[in-house]
């Protein structure tokens, strides 16, 4: 399949290319095609009309982009390239005003909006705003974080929660909390910095600091839960696959009237003892029938970070699965 796609202007041409053409390799190895760039226009080569239409479906969004933004990165056209093949078109739920797309789920925070990219992103946030305790779980660059944080914040900033708590199980291979440097929040950021890059990047580092300093936001190692009880709050717990089965059921007993919880883990990457349960799993076994748990499983599929993530994830799963057939 051979055609070519008309930029407006050669600026737009170059944001979508990138400096020297640098994003033209990874969409011909992305896509399966072969790109030539010349003047404003693109031209390609695809071996099926599949990865040609999806090409076409493509090269619009990001124009439309560039548009927005001076550089397009690679982690922001395998993004939209995920949106594209595993689900409908992300871009097309934000600018289609039909009845239909107005009832997929979405996520504001001030004038910032993230939309689902894929079907269980769309099940995630879904779950989120339906029910009271919510398990995001699956490998590293799904999302399952993002938006777990994006939900709290919406929540917190639109005033539907008083407090937005951020905890996580200290438990790393060859390091120990004591050796850190400072005070407590001091010692406990560096294990909760994802979730300050998810902040981040919905909101203003000022508005962060403002809804810390009168407590709307509050870090806490996971061990400091216990004995409390949480009103009108949302507790997101992050890597709970490192949680002991005791942790889990402390955290979630933890829940008061008008509080929810996200929880996301990756159980492929359990660092506790190998005679340790991780508490997510035996979560997964036990809660599965309580009305309002609902259990969201990412996959390789779903990684929206980049594309040699998910080769990644993809190549430990076959390594995993050779090794448990070597030992049988």
């Amino acid at each position: 399949m051979e055609s070519s796609i008309d930029f407006d202007n050669e600026e737009q041409m170059q944001r979508v290319c990138g400096i020297n053409d640098r994003n033209l390799p990874y969409m011909e190895a992305l896509l399966g095609c072969e790109l030539f760039a010349k003047g404003i226009k693109l031209s390609y080569t695809c071996p099926n009309e599949a990865s040609g239409n999806r090409f076409q479906r493509l090269l619009p969004r990001l124009k439309d982009m560039a548009e927005k933004q001076d550089y397009i990165s690679e982690a922001e056209i395998f993004m939209e390239y995920q949106g594209l093949k595993h689900a409908r078109s992300v871009m097309d739920i934000a600018q289609n005003g039909n009845e239909e797309s107005e009832k997929k789920p979405s996520l504001v925070v001030q004038n910032r909006i993230a939309y689902p990219k894929g079907a269980r992103q769309e099940k995630y946030i879904r779950a989120m705003q339906q029910k009271q305790v919510v398990f995001g779980i699956g490998p590293a660059g799904t999302g399952k974080t993002f938006l777990a944080v994006t939900y709290a914040l919406s929540m917190l900033l639109s005033g539907q929660r008083n407090k937005m708590i951020l905890t996580r199980p200290i438990v790393e291979a060859g390091e120990n909390l004591g050796f850190l440097p400072g005070d407590l929040a001091q010692k406990i950021n560096p294990y909760l910095r994802p979730l300050y890059d998810a902040m981040e990047s919905m909101t203003s580092l000022s508005t962060i600091h403002r809804l810390e300093e009168n407590g709307s936001i509050e870090i806490a190692p996971l061990a400091y839960m216990r004995g409390r009880s949480l009103q009108n709050a949302i507790v997101i717990l992050d890597e709970a696959q490192n949680t002991t089965i005791e942790q889990m059921q402390m955290f979630l007993t933890r829940l008061g009237e008008q509080s929810s919880a996200i929880i996301t883990g990756d159980i492929s990457q359990v660092d506790l003892p190998r005679h340790r349960k991780s508490g997510l799993v035996h979560a997964m076994e036990i809660l599965q029938d309580i009305e309002d748990i609902e259990f969201v499983l990412f996959d390789s599929c779903d990684v929206v970070r980049s594309r040699i993530v998910q080769q990644i994830i993809d190549a430990y799963a076959i390594d995993a699965k050779n090794n448990d057939k070597g030992n049988q």
